[in-house]
């Protein structure tokens, strides 16, 4: 949902968050024991029922106690930020499902850039991760990357998650408020491991530690190429992280922007 229980700070267009400083939308208020945000309205309801009972000292119109106090919770809205873990191993790029991919990421920038959203991207081949751009708000910027982005090589799709994972937990140490969205793009067929587990078993393994943070929300668009066999090892991954799954070829370019918009 994109009204979320945290408390938060921040700026952006896109998610609504409870705030705890004296910024934001006052929504409604709570009974509180601190006197920096006062919701006089409120306050002043919960007190009226009891005017009656309680004495009045020196003319004052109202008495008001500990108890009677509100307190404002406010929203605010705060921008996502959206890290794109690419698969860039020949299999993308034979298929020419690199095509696909790419629209459906250039849709998210461009909805990027107006919402203020942060952005950032890695890609996956060969033998290794690469952060092909840290976090930015330059979404023109990424898109050249993108269409530069080299293709071809093995999948080390365990290196692009761990990689990922990093990316988002520094990005969390600098802005604790932030809403990390980490979007998979791959048909799930990893050949090289980063240790000495089975190239599949290890990418699972590492997908359910990623599913166990909650402040980080996934997504899977599967690139993988319908045909008589099919492995659905894409689908797997998303299920072992808990992600929202889509098919390259069955998503247009709003679809997934909405969906964005609701994770």
């Amino acid at each position: 949902s994109s009204r979320d229980r945290l408390f938060r700070r921040g700026s952006g267009r896109r998610s609504r968050t409870r705030v705890s400083l004296k910024q934001g939308r006052y929504v409604k208020s709570m009974p509180t024991e601190k006197k920096n945000d006062i919701a006089l309205d409120a306050t002043l309801r919960a007190a009226a029922p009891y005017q009656l009972k309680r004495k009045k000292k020196n003319g004052q119109a109202v008495v008001l106690k500990k108890e009677d106090i509100r307190g404002k919770i406010r929203e605010k809205r705060i921008g996502n930020f959206l890290l794109f873990a690419v698969d860039a191993s020949g299999s993308m790029g034979a298929r020419a499902r690199m095509a696909a991919s790419k629209g459906a990421i250039m849709s998210l920038l461009l909805d990027a850039y107006q919402k203020r959203d942060k952005v950032a991207m890695l890609s996956f081949r060969k033998n290794e991760a690469v952060v092909n751009l840290p976090p930015t708000s330059s979404v023109e910027l990424a898109g050249k990357l993108l269409a530069k982005m080299p293709v071809g090589g093995r999948t080390p799709l365990s290196a692009g998650l761990v990689s990922a994972h990093e990316q988002v937990k520094n990005y969390l140490l600098r802005d604790p408020s932030a809403r990390p969205i980490v979007i998979i793009i791959t048909d799930g067929k990893s050949n090289v491991a980063i240790g000495d587990q089975n190239p599949l078993e290890e990418v699972f393994s590492f997908a359910a530690k990623m599913a166990a943070d909650p402040r980080v929300m996934h997504i899977v668009v599967d690139t993988e190429e319908p045909g008589v066999v099919n492995f659905g090892l894409a689908v797997r991954l998303a299920e072992v992280l808990n992600a929202r799954y889509f098919k390259v070829e069955e998503l247009k370019a709003d679809q997934l922007v909405g969906i964005v918009d609701r994770c």
